[in-house]
């Protein structure tokens, strides 16, 4: 299966996924015109502050999930207008507006690659929870933006990517205590049959050295972050 961004395009697994849906969330908003590109040909859902970009974007979700605590009124009422499905919760509640769009599309059985934009930046507490809660759904999926992506890989998974913008850097983040058998090609510090630890994560800033712009990552066990970084 092939994801294509504005800057890179990734293949992964085959078993991954067999559509693709855009999340726009809360975070740092991304760039209009890469946000545009990004959700061509793409079913998009709003997870609350993010019907913000949507609307400044032009773009038309299908569904808003939230609790309507960060969004902008006026674009929340925007939302409302257009009919379409809204989940609204309260805002004391235990999951975060990500958590509970996560759990509603694994219930609902779709079988869909995740692109999540507005989950970087902003508040490192909700990156983190969200960095985590798409790995621990089991569901596929990626965090993008313009300025960083990070792409999830679990075992036995094979990771390529073709740049077609060269990143500033590459880190590979171990999102588990067990990450074994971690491979990296096509950068300046290759790695062959590494393990990472969790606690002590140095795989960072590494640099796209491969003529093609092409990077591939393997893992054996366990869970890991590839992460990109742009200007």
């Amino acid at each position: 299966m092939i994801i294509t961004l504005p800057q890179a395009n990734i293949e992964y697994p085959e078993k991954t996924a067999d559509s693709e849906l855009l999340l726009i969330g809360g975070g740092r908003p991304p760039a209009r015109q890469w946000l545009q590109a990004a959700a061509a040909g793409r079913p998009i859902w709003c997870i609350d502050h993010g019907i913000d970009a949507c609307r400044s974007a032009g773009l038309r979700p299908a569904r808003l999930i939230g609790d309507s605590d960060s969004a902008q009124p006026e674009a929340w009422k925007w939302g409302e207008s257009l009919g379409i499905p809204i989940d609204r919760f309260a805002p004391e509640k235990d999951l975060t507006d990500t958590q509970l769009a996560l759990r509603k599309i694994k219930a609902g059985g779709c079988n869909a690659f995740l692109l999540l934009t507005g989950a970087l930046g902003g508040r490192f507490d909700h990156a983190l929870s969200t960095v985590y809660s798409l790995l621990g759904s089991g569901l596929s999926g990626c965090l993008a933006d313009e300025q960083e992506t990070l792409f999830y890989l679990r075992a036995g998974e094979t990771l390529s990517l073709e740049a077609k913008k060269l990143p500033k850097a590459i880190s590979l983040l171990p999102l588990g205590a067990d990450c074994q058998g971690v491979t990296i090609r096509g950068v300046h510090w290759p790695l062959t049959d590494a393990a990472l630890q969790q606690d002590w994560p140095y795989a960072i800033s590494n640099e796209l050295t491969a003529p093609d712009r092409r990077l591939q990552v393997t893992l054996a066990s366990g869970g890991l972050g590839a992460y990109l970084c742009w200007e």
